[in-house]
């Protein structure tokens, strides 16, 4: 079989690729980001930023406000939009739609995550982040975001 088959072939696998969209917030408080560290699945003890999927008939917004309520029992302020990252897992194709946000009280509590951090722009190289993720941590070093 040639070039052209072959080709046809990536183009199928690529189609039966799963698609998972999520949101993500960038918790900003003073000059400080929030991280989230996960503690379950294939990539436990990675750090991430907290969200999640998007429910059927949510905007952007909608979403990441009842993640963060269900992950951190907290209410954010959506700011502004930041990027959408388009990465590829080994099992799935993501499309993360990240927004800075503020906490609208200090109060937070880790329902979902091993741990968690504020980390000033020094610390952001400190931890091991998720692919996707450190695609938003590169968008925050270029935008003068601290």
């Amino acid at each position: 079989m040639g070039p052209l088959w072959r080709n046809i072939n990536h183009s199928i696998a690529f189609f039966q690729t799963t698609m998972i969209e999520v949101v993500a917030a960038i918790i900003r408080k003073d000059n400080m980001i929030f991280a989230t560290q996960r503690g379950y699945g294939e990539w436990k003890d990675w750090w991430e930023f907290p969200g999640g999927k998007m429910e059927e008939g949510e905007t952007p917004e909608e979403a990441l406000k009842r993640e963060i309520r269900e992950e951190l029992s907290t209410e954010i302020n959506v700011d502004e939009f930041l990027c959408t990252v388009e990465y590829d897992y080994p099992k799935f194709h993501l499309t993360m739609h990240c927004y800075i946000c503020s906490l609208q009280t200090e109060a937070l509590h880790l329902n979902e995550h091993e741990a968690a951090k504020w980390l000033s722009k020094d610390e952001l190289d400190g931890v091991k982040w998720l692919p996707a993720d450190k695609q938003v941590i590169d968008t925050i070093n270029e935008c003068g975001f601290f």
